[in-house]
């Protein structure tokens, strides 16, 4: 039951963030007064409907996104006849279908001149646009920010997690201490677990950082430490001796340090709004490496899908991967706070993931119909510096021929992932 939980809550998270990515256009859209006839989550034939004014909200059986439809995002050809348009969906898989098959034609209601999409200026199209992957990025952000300011952070403590028994050298496969070890300095000295450092070379310790650079730079003489035990200090003098460690900021390369053979206790401390947006600045440039690297890591996918590569932890992953992880999350043996950190965590991702693949400047994504505007207001804007005509709109269904391509290239995508994601998925490695 646990994991059929997990699942349904990385489902369902997943779906009302694709709801709320289209509700971000379609507020927009009906404030510029476009006549938007269809609200859907998921694609594919209906599975509920119910109409109210002149929109009809429902859920289609495939749950793997979701569109508005505004009458005539797409402007009319030369030839069709008067009062029809090229008809698209904001969502990229019913905008794929939709290109598939021509743009078919609809219908614009008389009164409806007026309320077409093309013709809207090129700002207002530009932001209805912008406001479904603006909608993630503010998830993204709501998630990121419970994380961090309402659950934290894990951030090690001056307090002894654990001790070692003896020096391994960073690198080595060995688990257990062999014969005739040689043990480290806290183990030697009697340190223990819960004991909290208070005083370290006769300076005072208020973080495990400070700690931690104050260790590695006394390796080979005996330090006077002072530590908090069952509400006493106890002072003692440690030998700390050297060994090969990880380098903080180069962690591939090995150097020689002090050391004393603990590991730190960790907590989760709350952070604030600063902390917030560096860690979304971070996850942002993270997320557009990733898609830059995205034939990379999907030549990866194929890989695991049809032969014995491992899948890569920090490569794509689809929405039945997802769903998956959701359960291995929830029927883990993590304590209640840690699963919903990583909850949250993952919706946060996913959200920011969404967002910043929509604003790809290729239709049938957002950023396809974005470019589309931008261009416009530069026509615009130089014929107007220029004192020429007014350009009008530009015509972003001249880039169908390109969007063709991106289908075929989604398509194989999408069920890659599915397939992989069955057969080799990412497992939680909690």
């Amino acid at each position: 039951m646990g994991w059929l939980a997990g699942v349904l809550i990385l489902f369902f998270g997943l779906l009302a963030s694709i709801a709320l990515h289209e509700l971000g256009h379609f507020s927009f859209a009906k404030l510029f007064g476009v006549r938007t006839p269809q609200f859907m989550v998921g694609f594919g034939p209906t599975l509920w409907s119910r109409h109210k004014g002149e929109t009809e909200y429902g859920v289609k059986w495939i749950p793997l996104g979701g569109y508005i439809r505004m009458i005539g995002m797409l402007p009319p050809r030369k030839g069709d006849r008067p009062g029809e348009v090229r008809q698209i969906s904001t969502g990229p898989w019913q905008g794929l279908i939709e290109s598939a098959r021509g743009a078919a034609l609809e219908e614009v209601r008389p009164g409806d001149e007026n309320r077409v999409f093309y013709a809207k200026k090129w700002w207002q199209k530009l932001i209805i646009m912008f406001a479904g992957p603006a909608m993630n990025l503010i998830l993204a952000a709501i998630f990121f920010g419970i994380l961090l300011m309402g659950i934290g952070t894990p951030t090690p403590q001056p307090v002894i997690g654990s001790v070692a028994k003896c020096a391994i050298p960073a690198g080595s496969k060995l688990t257990d201490c062999p014969q005739g070890y040689t043990p480290t300095p806290a183990a030697s000295v009697g340190l223990q677990a819960g004991d909290r450092i208070t005083s370290y070379d006769g300076r005072a310790i208020t973080s495990y950082d400070q700690l931690q650079g104050l260790i590695r730079d006394s390796g080979g003489r005996t330090v006077a430490v002072t530590v908090q035990r069952d509400g006493k200090p106890v002072p003692l003098q440690v030998p700390v001796t050297r060994n090969q460690m990880y380098d903080l900021k180069d962690t591939d390369k090995v150097v020689n340090v002090g050391f004393l053979g603990i590991t730190p206790l960790q907590e989760r401390e709350r952070q604030g709004p600063v902390a917030v947006a560096g860690y979304m600045g971070e996850l942002t440039a993270h997320t557009a490496g990733a898609l830059l690297r995205m034939p990379e890591k999907m030549v990866g996918v194929w890989q695991a899908a049809f032969g014995d590569e491992k899948r890569d932890p920090n490569g794509p992953i689809g929405v039945v991967g997802v769903s998956r992880l959701g359960g291995e999350i929830a029927a883990s043996e993590s304590p209640t706070v840690e699963k919903v950190a990583m909850f949250v965590a993952l919706l946060g991702s996913l959200n920011l993931a969404v967002g910043m693949f929509n604003l790809i400047p290729l239709l049938p994504l957002d950023g396809g119909h974005m470019a589309g505007a931008l261009l416009e207001g530069l026509k615009k804007g130089f014929a107007r510096l220029f004192k020429r005509p007014d350009p009008g709109y530009v015509d972003v269904a001249k880039a169908l021929p390109v969007t063709y391509v991106m289908a075929a290239v989604l398509i194989v995508m999408g069920g890659l992932l599915i397939y992989a994601d069955l057969v080799n998925p990412i497992r939680f490695a909690g």
